[in-house]
C-alpha cells in the first residue's frame, strides 16, 4: 500500500463486483502468474473478525476462495490471475499489486 501511495500516487485497488474482479484478474494475467495484492485486509476489532478495503470504501463484494480469509492475525489480500479467486496472504510477503488512482 504505501509503495503504491508513495511511488504512484495511487492506492491498492478495491474491488465492488464481479465484473470488476473479472477485468482485474486478466490484467493480472496478462503481466504475471502470481497472485497480485489488492487493496482488503482482514483483521480483528473488538473481537470481530473482518475485511475492509485501504481505501475506506464500502465492503460490497468478496470473491474468497473455500476457507478464506483467514481469522487467525491480520492478513492482506491476493487476487488469483488464474480462478480469480482472493485469499489471505501475510502482508509482508512481496508481490506484484494493482494501483487504482
Amino acid at each position: 500500500q504505501r509503495y503504491c501511495r508513495d511511488v504512484y500516487r495511487g492506492q491498492l485497488v478495491s474491488v465492488h463486483s464481479s465484473f470488476r474482479n473479472e477485468d482485474l484478474r486478466k490484467l493480472a494475467r496478462s503481466y504475471t502468474f502470481h497472485s497480485v495484492w489488492i487493496g482488503a485486509v482482514t483483521s480483528c476489532t473488538n473481537g470481530q473478525w473482518q475485511s475492509r478495503w485501504e481505501d475506506s470504501s464500502p465492503w460490497n463484494y468478496a470473491n474468497w476462495a473455500p476457507k478464506y480469509p483467514f481469522h487467525v492475525v491480520t492478513t492482506c489480500t491476493a487476487l488469483s490471475p488464474r480462478d480469480g479467486l482472493w485469499r489471505s496472504r501475510f502482508c509482508f510477503q512481496l508481490r506484484p499489486f494493482i494501483c487504482q488512482y
